[in-house]
């Protein structure tokens, strides 16, 4: 039983040497520490700042009065009332609108044919023909949302005047027998940063910890080519189970305010919605952080130098946004990119945070992400265990 105590001391004694050699390696890299710390820091701030005003608003639209009667005057009086739209001008025909449209003057054409007042008034159906331009979806949702809000007040306007006209009251007659409201959950404000800025936060905690590991991994590479296969700023002489956790705990210290700061402080400072605590977040997080900690780690055997960071892990960010399922439904993918989301942390971090943060679900209610992430953590970390006896192999036989 001595021999036991007496091992285990001597394993968390090299554990806390590595902690603290970790600490200082990552305290004297600047590249580190500004992926560690600037990047968090500083990138949710930068993406929420591009994505304001969430809704967009007074969109030019460029109308083609055919008609040009009372009843299409009043239509073009309504549209210009709403938030979204701003009637930039008359144009004399369609051509005269798309070049509009072509210079960037106008994002949309409004246009009334010339039998639009007839119909209304013989009882027949009208149509009013709306383009839109498709280069952002933002522009276009407002505007086809402001057309589709003012074809329903219309058509119960006229309802209420055809009734009059008979001589009933259009009292209660004359509204929509169902209405209907748009409640978007987790986003009342309807708008872009509310509704990508949870997943994108999530996704930068990953990057932001990989890019760092493999910086200080590529450099490590460096430094033991430069020397015979010794890095002096190493401690080899830990037992691989020790010096990975070692390096991982230095990591997750380091990005547990950086996630406080990303899903508290972040919300706060813009007024995104946010429903969840700091009580669920981080106990949800924390094996996210770990199986990154871990697959950064197993990264390091490809790390052949420095700059091998950016190549490697810069480009895929987009990759895995998108496999995510923040812009698109995961149930929807095939099954080879099904199954590349389920290895990523940061899929399983993005869905079970936007459910605390937009619904706020409780972390029993997330069992299943959850325990995807503590399955990835023992993954990743049988295979950061490997990449560390095969480095020191490699090493040996250098």
């Amino acid at each position: 039983m001595k021999k036991v105590f007496k091992k285990i001391w001597t394993w968390l004694s090299d554990m806390t040497a590595v902690f603290c050699n970790e600490w200082k390696i990552v305290g004297h890299d600047a590249g580190a520490l500004l992926f560690f710390l600037a990047l968090p820091l500083l990138y949710p701030i930068t993406y929420t700042l591009i994505y304001n005003p969430e809704v967009v608003q007074q969109v030019p639209v460029a109308v083609v009065d055919e008609s040009r009667s009372p009843a299409s005057r009043q239509f073009v009086r309504d549209a210009s009332a709403a938030p979204a739209v701003d009637v930039a001008g008359y144009a004399a025909n369609m051509n005269e609108a798309r070049r509009w449209m072509a210079e960037g003057k106008v994002y949309g054409i409004l246009r009334i044919p010339s039998d639009y007042a007839s119909n209304i008034a013989s009882g027949r159906q009208s149509t009013i023909e709306f383009y839109a331009d498709m280069s952002l979806l933002l522009r276009y949702r407002a505007l086809l949302s402001a057309v589709t809000d003012l074809q329903l007040k219309q058509t119960a306007d006229i309802t209420a005047g055809r009734l009059d006209a008979t001589g009933l009251s259009a009292t209660g007659m004359a509204k929509m027998p169902i209405d209907s409201h748009h409640s978007f959950l987790g986003d009342p404000e309807q708008g872009f940063a509310s509704f990508v800025m949870p997943g994108i936060v999530i996704l930068i905690l990953q990057q932001s910890m990989l890019l760092g590991i493999c910086l200080i991994g590529g450099t490590s590479r460096e430094r033991r080519v430069r020397n015979g296969g010794i890095d002096p700023l190493m401690i080899d002489s830990a037992p691989a189970t020790a010096s990975i956790w070692g390096k991982t705990l230095c990591y997750v210290v380091l990005y547990i305010p950086m996630t406080m700061y990303v899903t508290t402080c972040i919300p706060e400072m813009f007024n995104l919605p946010h429903y969840g605590s700091a009580t669920q977040y981080l106990p949800f997080l924390l094996p996210m952080l770990l199986a990154t900690a871990f697959l950064g780690q197993a990264l390091l055997p490809i790390m052949k130098e420095r700059e091998s960071a950016f190549l490697i892990i810069v480009f895929t960010s987009v990759v895995f946004l998108f496999i995510s399922g923040l812009t698109w439904p995961r149930y929807a993918m095939n099954g080879l990119w099904t199954w590349i989301g389920n290895i990523i942390p940061a899929t399983w971090g993005v869905e079970g945070f936007i459910r605390i943060n937009s619904n706020g679900a409780s972390l029993s209610e997330n069992a299943h992400p959850f325990m995807a992430l503590w399955i990835l953590s023992a993954v990743y970390f049988l295979c950061a265990w490997w990449a560390s006896v095969w480095i020191r192999v490699r090493t040996a036989r250098s």
